[in-house]
């Protein structure tokens, strides 16, 4: 299945993610300057897809978006989805 729809997220100034969708590739290159192609990416519905200054990506979202992040929010999304989360404790009751 192709990808049809592009998305950018970055960061707003007060902190927010913001997220733009592009229905066509071509209203996303009038925006972006385009350095190159995907040409080593695992799935392959991306390889071919455009290489943006000043963003990361392409990297897939679901069966139909390709994603590209600024550095920062990419940097932030990447340390939060690596970060381990903390184990729940049990409190135990003793038995007498």
């Amino acid at each position: 299945m192709s990808k049809n729809m592009f998305r950018i997220v970055t960061r707003g100034s007060d902190g927010t993610l913001r997220i733009r969708d592009y229905p066509k590739q071509e209203s996303l290159l009038k925006m972006h300057t385009q350095i190159g192609v995907d040409d080593c990416s695992t799935d392959l519905d991306l390889r071919g897809m455009p290489v943006f200054r000043g963003l990361i990506g392409p990297m897939p979202e679901g069966k139909e978006i390709v994603r590209y992040e600024s550095p920062e929010v990419f940097e932030t999304i990447t340390k939060e989805w690596g970060a381990p989360t903390a184990k729940r404790r049990r409190s135990r009751t003793q038995v007498q």
